[in-house]
């Protein structure tokens, strides 16, 4: 199990990227992977299951939702989406139907709409 990022570090990578992108400047990759592991933190932690899987490559990927547990091959419910997209959506910056429409989102299965869950509150 990845070690949980504690909230202050969390936050400030989040910050960080989020001054890099108002700046039109590209973010540090440690930022970017930190703040992306821990926005999906965030949501393990407000809609635990096994149902949906959220993937954010090259960064990270998890199980949230409850439901039909999944544990061999392709989940039948899979997001995926990139990390700017992603901070996007899971700081309210983005709406969900709009990142689906633009092509940002690919999102499977019943249960994969998580646009319910989100914004976080980081």
């Amino acid at each position: 199990m990845p070690k949980k990022i504690d909230v202050d570090e969390g936050r400030a990578a989040l910050a960080a990227v989020e001054a890099a992108i108002a700046a039109d400047a590209k973010p540090g990759r440690t930022e970017l992977a930190t703040a992306v592991r821990y926005l999906l933190q965030l949501l393990v932690e407000k809609a635990p299951g096994n149902s949906v899987e959220v993937r954010v490559p090259p960064f990270g990927a998890v199980q949230v939702v409850q439901g039909p547990r999944h544990t061999r091959g392709t989940p039948p419910n899979v997001v995926e989406t990139d990390a700017a997209t992603w901070i996007a959506l899971a700081t309210g910056r983005e709406r969900w139907v709009d990142a689906a429409a633009a092509g940002r989102i690919v999102a499977s299965g019943v249960r994969a709409d998580v646009s319910g869950l989100l914004p976080l509150r980081p």
